[in-house]
């Protein structure tokens, strides 16, 4: 193990794609070792994972961290949000879970706004108005589908809940997590009984939800980990709270995350409850809230244009002409569950770069549209965006950014900022710090700034304007299923 000047703790970020564990060393923020290992997602109409993958990847991440991992004193779970696990009387689980981009519940997301009130209402009670990703509206699919799999559930829970749970054998969550839920009230914070009645979900069946820096338990033993008997665990979060964290970011600093999917988020003092349902008023992990836009298509979906026009993704040209919304998944922002990508303007002389150009513009559109709801109205407008994720390595999405949003663009260099976030949550236990304020004295925002330039409004306004004009087909382009 390489040398460490204090205690170990460990982060984990259990991904859509993969588990990924980092052993960090608490005075200083050094990961001192990592570990990765994947997961399958089924493919189809429905997003489905067995959460049985998850624990495995995380023992393999684990195991690869070494003898670092056996000395960690505190361990936490940041994790993708939304999935819904059911677990039997035994712990095991009812079926695979449903995941944040498994679209399938859109119906019954409209319905359950319906029924309860309307967007106003939902936003005021819960902070959000749900789309298809929220937990709630799966398991009202759920309940439709498949009624013996609810009949078989005696326990609901997150992805990072699962993982929790499986180290301390205490059903548990955190403020951050529940708040995507769709079943946790802002307003009150804590579960909503009314929505719960609704879906026909009890109670009992939902995790303790845990405070910002209280210990969510202690690693139970007989199981294969590097861990002590009696670590601590922290209450994890999702994978955005998560990462706010491990920026360590200040209230009113915009971050856009580049992944999967693409997220757009700000850290408020301030309850948000945005009744267009563009903006989900979630809590952070810290006593705080994250008000944050969401979209289905980011890099994979460009990636995914890349290679069916042959073309690496870095291989873009400027056009002025094509416009092309990557809505491959369906979309979150703006709101289309059933839309597919739509492409517009080709001529004879248009080039695949071009084409692939217009694939960032569209995605990158998407997650501009929505920033000026999430910052509240005194942030700063020339503050630097913060761009992190897999794609803002890349120069195409940095470009892309800063020609789309007229700010500067600042690229952390830490890499892994969900398991980062997770740590510091973790070092919190020991230090009895807050875990923004960890993440800062880590100096885990560092890196380049990339200086403004003049914002593209011209792309900008083509880009709404095709969307504007597509979006009665856009919206009856939901397959039957």
């Amino acid at each position: 193990m390489s040398a460490a000047e204090g205690p170990l703790v460990v982060g984990v970020d259990t991904s859509t794609q993969s588990t990924k564990a980092l052993v960090v060393d608490v005075p200083t923020g050094r990961v001192v070792a990592s570990g990765q290992a994947p997961h399958t997602v089924s493919s189809g109409a429905g997003r489905e994972s067995d959460p049985r993958q998850w624990w495995d990847a995380l023992c393999e991440a684990l195991r690869q961290c070494g003898e670092a991992a056996h000395e960690a004193a505190a361990v936490s779970v940041g994790g993708q949000q939304h999935g819904l696990v059911t677990l039997d009387a035994r712990g095991e689980p009812v079926r695979p879970a449903l995941l944040w981009n498994d679209v399938r519940s859109a119906p019954h997301a409209r319905r359950l706004v319906e029924e309860l009130g309307g967007p106003k209402a939902w936003a005021e009670r819960t902070g959000s108005v749900p789309s298809a990703s929220f937990t709630v509206t799966k398991w009202a699919w759920l309940a439709e589908h498949e009624p013996a799999a609810v009949r078989a559930t005696k326990a609901v829970r997150l992805p990072h809940d699962y993982l929790t749970e499986r180290l301390t054998g205490e059903g548990t969550t955190d403020r951050g997590d529940a708040s995507g839920t769709g079943w946790w009230a802002s307003g009150t914070e804590a579960y909503d009984e009314e929505t719960l009645a609704r879906v026909g979900l009890d109670p009992a069946l939902l995790p303790r939800v845990v405070r910002p820096g209280e210990v969510a338990g202690t690693v139970r033993g007989g199981q294969d980990l590097p861990f002590a008997t009696g670590t601590l665990v922290a209450p994890g979060t999702g994978d955005n709270a998560a990462a706010a964290l491990g920026l360590g970011v200040s209230p009113g600093v915009p971050v856009m995350s580049l992944g999967t999917s693409g997220t757009v988020y700000a850290v408020s003092r301030h309850r948000s409850a945005d009744p267009t349902g563009t903006v989900a008023g979630f809590a952070d992990a810290r006593g705080d809230w994250l008000p944050l836009a969401c979209t289905l298509n980011c890099t994979l979906a460009v990636d995914r244009v890349a290679t069916l026009l042959g073309l690496d993704r870095e291989a873009v040209e400027p056009g002025t002409g094509v416009t092309l919304l990557p809505y491959l998944d369906g979309e979150r922002t703006p709101n289309l569950p059933g839309a597919s990508g739509l492409l517009h303007g080709l001529r004879h002389d248009t080039t695949g770069g071009q084409v692939l150009q217009a694939a960032y513009d569209g995605a990158v559109h998407a997650l501009l549209g929505a920033l000026d709801l999430v910052l509240d109205a005194d942030a700063d407008p020339a503050a630097p965006l913060l761009l992190i994720g897999g794609g803002a390595r890349g120069t195409a999405w940095q470009q892309t950014v800063r020609r789309l949003s007229g700010r500067p663009v600042q690229i952390p260099e830490a890499r892994e900022l969900v398991a980062l976030g997770a740590a510091a949550q973790a070092a919190g236990l020991l230090t009895g710090e807050d875990a923004a304020a960890v993440a800062r004295r880590w100096n885990t925002a560092a890196g380049p700034v990339l200086d403004a330039v003049e914002r593209d409004e011209a792309t900008l306004a083509r880009i709404s304007g095709v969307l504007s004009d597509a979006a009665p087909l856009l919206e009856r382009s939901a397959p039957t299923r």
